[in-house]
């Protein structure tokens, strides 16, 4: 049932807390007690408890809670100001992702598409996990940080090995494996 309920915490979230009477503040969060409540529409035997015990063993980091609000930290398809710490360390970064949109992003770079930020990751596997998500023949990204950073593109830590950025320049995609 966990992770059902985390599934369901990520859609409202991340997409649509309007459609389960929550309203988000400008970075994301909304009343921990609003969204047990919301769950238990889906899933009436959810409580804070079981929402904290996701929120506490998400191997992601995806979501955050702070005092009595909770969010996801990243994957928003609403605007945000997630306001997260940036990362001035890392210099390459992986994303994953299906082998059909690797002709359009060798044109453009990579965009959020439906998102308002790109989502890169510290982790060649997690990087690749998530690109299987949306097929099995995947291909992985390598960014150049510095690139991103010269370009004034700000990366920003949004859960453990997650990265955001507003957009990746072609220029600063060192290669695809």
């Amino acid at each position: 049932m966990k992770r059902k309920v985390s599934r369901l915490m990520a859609y409202i979230l991340r997409h649509s807390p309007e459609e389960f009477g929550l309203k988000p503040d400008e970075e994301g969060f909304v009343p921990l007690e609003g969204l047990v409540r919301a769950l238990k529409s889906t899933y009436p035997r959810v409580t804070e408890g079981i929402v904290r015990e996701i929120v506490a063993k998400d191997p992601r980091g995806r979501y955050e809670i702070r005092e009595d609000r909770i969010r996801a930290r990243y994957g928003h398809s609403y605007p945000v100001s997630p306001n997260h710490e940036e990362d001035i360390e890392s210099r390459i970064l992986y994303h994953g992702t299906p082998r059909r949109n690797l002709h359009s992003i060798l044109k453009e770079g990579l965009k959020p598409m439906k998102r308002q930020f790109v989502h890169l990751t510290t982790s060649k596997s997690e990087a690749i996990e998530t690109g299987r998500r949306h097929g099995r023949d995947v291909v992985l990204l390598i960014v150049d940080v510095d690139c991103l950073r010269r370009r004034g593109l700000r990366v920003y830590r949004a859960g453990k090995n997650v990265r955001i950025v507003k957009r990746v320049p072609l220029e600063c995609i060192i290669r695809a494996v």
